[in-house]
């Protein structure tokens, strides 16, 4: 099978590439060998979207401003490993 692609799309326009580059980072931290590239791609209009293959995780607009990192990772790891434990990020205390 092969290892899927995370885009992250940002908007230049509202200097939003900082927090792709972070949730980036994160993201091929926590899912090193789950996942086969992380792509950050400039755009305009406001637009923020996260999507893993051809499913969209998180859109700025639709899910109101930004996820938790821990909300993203939750989202990003039940579509590409729905088994595995995210440790602390799990929990729900």
């Amino acid at each position: 099978m092969p290892t899927p692609r995370i885009v992250i799309t940002y908007c230049t326009q509202c200097r939003w590439q900082l927090r792709a580059q972070w949730y980036a980072g994160e993201l091929l931290q926590t899912f090193s060998d789950e996942i086969g590239e992380v792509a950050i791609v400039p755009s305009t209009g406001g637009v923020f979207r996260i999507e893993v293959g051809d499913e969209r995780v998180w859109n700025r607009k639709r899910d109101g401003g930004f996820p938790e990192i821990t909300e993203l990772k939750r989202r990003v790891r039940d579509i590409i490993a729905p088994g595995r434990s995210l440790g602390h990020s799990d929990r729900t205390d």
